[in-house]
């Protein structure tokens, strides 16, 4: 048996129905589609048809919704930071720079610190959020946590300052000024 001797199972490859060449072979004309209608133009898909029954998409219910303003979050537990430490992929000052690196994720992604696991070593941790057990653990172990403001993505567009600068800079609010209206006499 080589190559040269494989052919498909026998039924498997359906020949194509070649239709809408000429009225002498059965499907000329108006190619097996009927006249006119929206069901014989381009572009017509028959829906899903179940007989008497309610269709799947009727059947089950519509729920949940993608928040419009909804953030990327990677979280980071302290099992996994005391882990990086013992196989020395990162030093004692953690940056975001590092969680991304080592948790496979993007430039947009905000990064949070859980507190599931023990930390014996004091590091410096720099990351978007903490969970309260995690903060608390890492200010135990000696180490401290500084919060970041922006993520990759956005530091990398702020002028004048450095990626990592930027990332501890506070974001500016914007503040609507409403002018107070003045009355015609």
């Amino acid at each position: 048996m080589d190559l040269s001797s494989l052919r498909p199972a026998k039924g498997a490859v359906k020949t194509k129905k070649r239709v809408g060449r000429g009225q002498g072979t059965g499907n000329g004309t108006t190619a097996g589609k009927g006249n006119k209608g929206q069901q014989s133009r381009s572009g017509y898909k028959r829906p899903i048809n179940e007989g008497g029954q309610i269709p799947v998409y009727r059947r089950l219910p519509k729920f949940g919704f993608t928040p419009i303003d909804r953030k990327p979050v990677t979280t980071v537990n302290l099992s996994q930071i005391a882990r990086w430490i013992e196989i020395e992929a990162v030093g004692k000052e953690i940056s975001i720079l590092d969680l991304k690196n080592l948790c496979h994720a993007s430039n947009s992604e905000y990064f949070k610190v859980l507190g599931n696991g023990e930390i014996s070593v004091a590091i410096t941790i720099t990351a978007h959020a903490f969970s309260k057990s995690a903060e608390e653990k890492i200010v135990a172990a000696g180490g401290s946590v500084v919060k970041a403001e922006r993520t990759l993505q956005e530091a990398a567009r702020v002028k004048d300052l450095s990626v990592e600068d930027a990332l501890l800079k506070p974001k500016a609010k914007v503040v609507k000024v409403v002018k107070p209206k003045v009355k015609k006499s």
